[in-house]
């Protein structure tokens, strides 16, 4: 489940037109392909399970923008919020769910996806029992709250014959595509010297602190954006090794279960490494990532809704770009479904980062780097 409630849709991003340094700058999206994605005959339903701010703020919107599936069906632990939600997006009676209720999404045909949007803790049994009812899935991330969760569910819906997709909206954003085509073709050498920070300060007690609903503190929440950019600039690999520290709690009283800021390293095989920091007291939204020929920096803005600050060591990047990062991802999927073709962030690519985390807070415990 995202925390990016205090970012605002509306400033979600910041269009501009392509200046002449980002003309230079900017290399074609091969690989962004969403944004020419025809419309088909066949539009996908898609269930919103989950009707928190996330699902109202971004996702319902991103919905009006995607061409391959729309809203259809909400399932909600609120019987009064499916109401309200079918009012304002002229929903079916039928096609409202709660929690007690969604196992009959399985005999719906206006239904073929089911997007996850609860915290961490529920997304094992909500996927599970969707993946059972012959719906496709979205969960949010983090994917689960332990590594034999996140298998239960992959598992699932292989067994059920249904696509799995994680919620890694940044995978469709161009900022991050371009990062990722560098890294793929090497327009910098190795991306050897990486590192970022995200935080933000929590003031009011809410399901993120936690621990059986969240997973962990900040880590879990916001850490593994950096956690994802450091793996795109590797090109999709996995580190090796992980060391972490756990910094003395300001607030201990509030965060009671989990964590509230840590710093950690990444190694890669390579003999890359990320150097970064997740905060519930702090602030920041960075990543740069160096290699031998140049390099890549998010200067602010680097992992939320809107417009990037990107900048290489070519000039400024600079792609404007109309649509929510979410209705790309949703789109991108339904063509998944559609076509068949594999979804580039799988269920497994959650499992891998669960996998980190675990290592991550191992590290943390012993004050030795740690085996992923």
């Amino acid at each position: 489940m995202n925390n990016e409630s205090h970012y605002t849709r509306r400033n979600f991003l910041k269009l501009a037109s392509l200046s002449a340094a980002g003309l230079a700058a900017a290399r074609p999206l091969k690989t962004f392909a969403q944004t020419n994605n025809p419309k088909t005959d066949r539009v996908l339903g898609v269930a919103l399970l989950g009707l928190g701010g996330y699902s109202k703020n971004l996702l319902a919107p991103s919905l009006f923008e995607t061409k391959n599936c729309k809203l259809t069906a909400v399932i909600t632990g609120h019987p009064e919020k499916g109401v309200a939600w079918a009012k304002e997006y002229k929903l079916k009676e039928k096609n409202l769910y709660t929690y007690d209720t969604m196992d009959s999404i399985a005999n719906n045909p206006d239904i073929d996806i089911v997007y996850v949007v609860t915290p961490p803790g529920n997304h094992r049994d909500f996927v599970i029992r969707a993946a059972k009812a012959g719906k496709h899935i979205i969960s949010e991330k983090p994917l689960a709250t332990s590594v034999p969760d996140c298998q239960a569910m992959i598992d699932a819906c292989k067994a059920n014959s249904v696509a799995f997709s994680v919620g890694y909206r940044l995978f469709f954003d161009p900022y991050h595509t371009e990062m990722r085509r560098i890294a793929r073709d090497g327009d910098f050498g190795i991306l050897k010297k990486m590192k970022g920070q995200r935080g933000f300060k929590m003031t009011q007690h809410q399901w993120r602190i936690e621990k059986a609903l969240a997973g962990g503190g900040p880590m879990y929440d916001i850490g593994i954006y950096l956690i994802q950019a450091a793996c795109m600039a590797q090109n999709g690999e996995t580190p090796t090794y992980v060391a972490a520290k756990e910094l003395p709690k300001l607030r201990p009283d509030f965060f009671k279960e989990v964590e509230e800021t840590m710093q950690f390293s990444l190694k890669f095989a390579n003999g890359s490494q990320f150097d970064g920091i997740a905060s519930y007291n702090g602030s920041g939204d960075y990543f740069r990532a160096e290699g031998e020929k140049g390099w890549i920096e998010f200067r602010q803005h680097a992992f939320t809704y809107r417009g990037v600050d990107a900048f290489t060591s070519r000039g400024q990047l600079n792609y404007p770009m109309a649509v929510h990062q979410q209705a790309l991802q949703m789109d991108d999927f339904a063509d998944c479904v559609r076509t068949g073709r594999k979804t580039i962030v799988p269920g497994e690519m959650g499992l891998r980062d669960i996998k980190i985390l675990d290592a991550i807070y191992a590290a943390a415990k012993s004050g030795k780097w740690t085996a992923v």
